[in-house]
C-alpha cells in the first residue's frame, strides 16, 4: 500500500481538521497531487497593506472548512498541501514595503523638488526586489511541475503570479488568462514600479504564449486602461457595470457565463483577485471597491469553465488580507475560494471527477 493510500485510509474527513495544515488535510509535498505556493508579498501595494499576511490568514482559517463537495467525487482524496510560508520573502517584503511606502507618499505629495534626489533610486531598488521575488516563484513552480504536481499560488498582492505565468509560458505554446478582479491591472509601471500589483495583466501580456486575457468584474480603472482594453484584440473585458445592467434587463447569469467562456481558448490560467467579490466578503483587502460578485457567482462561472471542457493549467488567489485582531472573515472566505478552485482544477486535470 502506498504512503498516500495509508493516509487516506487512516484519515477521517468528517472529523476535526488538524490545525497548522491547509484545510486540516494530512498530506505532505510527496503525497499531495496539488501544491499551493504561498507568496507573502505586498511591496507595491498602493492603498491598504495586509495582503502579505494573506497566506497565513487562509491557512489559519482553513481547517474549520468542511471537505465534502456534493458534485465532486472524493474531492479531498486528491491531496492538497501548502508548502511552508517562505520567511525570506516575507522579510524582504516588509523591508522594501517601507521604502516603497515612503516613495508613494513622495509621489502623492507632488514629488517635492527637495526630495527628488533622495528618492531617485527607489524605483530601481523596488524593481530589483520584485524581480528576485518573481524568480523565486518561477523556480518553485518549475520544481513542483517537474515532479508532475499541479501547482496553485496564494498571494500576497497581485504582482505575485508573474513568475508562475512565466513558468507556464515555457510549458504551453498558447493559453489564455481568466481574470476575476475589481481592477484592470493594465497600468504601465504604475507609480514607476515595473512589477506593480496594478500592472500584472499588462506584464502577463508580454508573454507571446498568452493568447487571450478575459477580464471579469472590472469596475475601477483609468482611461488609459480602458483604451488599451478596447484596442488590444487579445483583451476581452466584461465590466461589472455591463454585467449588472444585463442582469437587470433580464439576462441570466448562465448566459453571461457562456459569453465569457466563448472568449476563452482551450487552455486557461485563472487569476482571482479577492476584491472581485463584493467587499462584504473581503472588507480588509488592499483596494476594496463597491460592487462585485457573490461568492457563488464566481464559483458557478468556474464550474462552467470546467464543464465546457476548458483545461485549467494553473490558478492563483491573491489580495486576501486579514482583519484586525482575531478577525478571520477574509481568511475564511479566501479558504473557501481556494479549496473549491483546487478541486475544480483537479477535475479539469482529470485527478478528480464530477458526480
Amino acid at each position: 500500500m502506498s504512503a498516500k493510500s495509508q493516509i487516506i485510509d487512516s484519515f477521517d474527513p468528517n472529523g476535526v481538521g488538524e490545525g497548522g495544515t491547509l484545510f486540516g488535510l494530512p498530506f505532505d509535498e510527496n503525497t499531495a497531487e496539488l501544491i499551493v505556493v504561498p507568496v507573502p508579498w505586498e511591496v507595491t501595494v498602493s492603498y491598504n497593506p495586509g495582503t502579505a499576511d494573506g497566506p497565513e490568514a487562509v491557512l489559519a482559517a482553513s481547517p474549520q472548512l468542511d471537505l465534502y463537495q456534493d458534485d465532486i467525487n472524493d474531492a479531498w482524496k486528491m491531496g492538497i498541501h501548502m508548502i511552508p510560508i517562505p520567511d525570506h520573502i516575507k522579510v524582504s517584503s516588509n523591508n522594501y514595503r517601507i521604502l516603497s511606502s515612503n516613495y508613494i507618499k513622495f509621489l502623492e505629495e507632488g514629488s517635492p523638488e527637495q526630495d527628488q534626489e533622495r528618492f531617485s533610486a527607489v524605483p530601481d531598488l523596488i524593481n530589483t526586489a520584485c524581480e528576485e521575488m518573481n524568480a523565486w516563484v518561477y523556480d518553485t513552480v518549475k520544481k513542483y511541475k517537474s515532479q508532475g504536481k499541479l501547482v496553485a499560488l496564494l498571494g500576497g498582492d497581485h504582482s505575485t503570479p508573474l513568475g508562475m505565468i512565466k513558468a507556464l509560458s515555457e510549458e504551453h505554446d498558447s493559453f489564455g488568462i481568466l481574470q476575476i478582479d475589481a481592477h484592470a491591472d493594465l497600468r504601465v509601471a504604475y507609480e514607476n514600479f515595473e512589477y506593480s500589483h496594478a500592472s500584472i495583466s499588462y506584464n502577463a501580456l508580454k508573454y507571446s504564449q498568452v493568447s487571450k486575457l478575459v477580464q471579469v468584474g472590472i469596475r475601477d480603472y483609468c482611461e488609459a486602461e480602458a483604451e488599451l482594453a478596447q484596442s488590444n484584440k487579445k483583451i476581452s473585458t466584461f465590466y461589472d457595470k455591463s454585467i449588472k445592467e444585463a442582469l437587470y434587463e433580464g439576462k441570466n447569469w448562465r448566459s453571461i457565463c457562456d459569453d465569457i467562456i466563448r472568449e476563452l481558448p482551450d487552455k486557461v490560467y485563472i487569476t482571482i483577485d479577492i476584491d472581485g467579490l463584493d467587499p462584504k466578503l473581503c472588507p480588509n483587502t488592499g483596494t476594496p471597491v463597491a460592487g462585485g460578485f457573490e461568492l457563488e457567482e464566481v464559483l458557478y462561472l468556474m464550474k462552467q469553465v470546467v464543464r465546457a471542457g476548458k483545461e485549467i493549467v494553473g490558478f492563483d488567489l491573491v489580495e486576501v488580507a486579514p482583519g484586525p485582531g482575531e478577525d478571520e472573515w477574509d481568511g475564511n472566505v479566501g479558504a473557501r475560494v481556494l479549496y473549491r478552485m483546487c478541486n475544480l482544477y483537479g477535475v479539469s486535470q482529470k485527478r478528480l471527477s464530477f458526480k
